[in-house]
């Protein structure tokens, strides 16, 4: 049975922490795959501000087209929206069930997963694998058994800071790959 993470984002737009957390997962890690999943609209989120879902897919296509383990997803495109990890997670396991599905979450998401919908079901049937990050208290879940900390290195980088950077004309290279952030000069994006 194959192991799958499924690192779900806006990627509003991807960049380099988001890179190094997904390769993390992949390569020292007991996941086959990573699958990054670009959500439509995080119900958790204001909708406000966020770029285009298709070209957020397109994005996130173009920083791991050469990426070896690392997959990008647009199933949630198709569900109702906004999407509920639980329910992309069922339809997920519907549709392939010969992968085992292993959710993965930054700390500080996991500080709010009881505000998640039916977040006992994702506790139940499946794992979650989560990443460091910078003031997230997870005292009460570190020894869950379903939830694996992992020793992912921590980038101090969000999709907000690259996004001001854009509105006030800073260089963000080394931020954002190259690819992207011709993608995104092309469409003049958060500027």
């Amino acid at each position: 049975m194959s192991k799958t993470g499924l690192f779900f984002g806006s990627f509003n737009p991807i960049h380099m922490g988001h890179l190094v957390i997904a390769g993390h997962m992949a390569h020292f890690t007991d996941l086959d795959e990573v699958w990054l999943v670009v959500s439509p609209h995080n119900p958790l989120k204001n909708k406000k501000g966020l770029g285009n879902m298709y070209d957020r897919l397109e994005m996130a296509r173009l920083a791991t087209e050469f990426s070896e383990g690392l997959q990008v997803s647009n199933i949630e495109f198709s569900l109702p929206q906004p999407s509920y990890t639980v329910d992309t997670l069922a339809y997920l396991q519907e549709k392939h069930p010969t992968r085992e599905f292993v959710l993965i979450m930054g700390a500080d998401n996991l500080s709010s997963l009881s505000k998640w919908k039916n977040y006992e079901v994702l506790l139940k049937n499946y794992k979650i694998y989560v990443y460091p990050r910078p003031g997230a208290v997870i005292e009460e879940w570190k020894d869950h058994p379903s939830i694996t900390l992992t020793d992912t290195p921590q980038m101090d980088i969000s999709s907000t800071f690259i996004r001001q950077a854009l509105k006030d004309n800073k260089n963000i290279e080394f931020l954002v790959p190259d690819s992207v952030i011709a993608f995104m000069d092309s469409k003049n994006m958060y500027r």
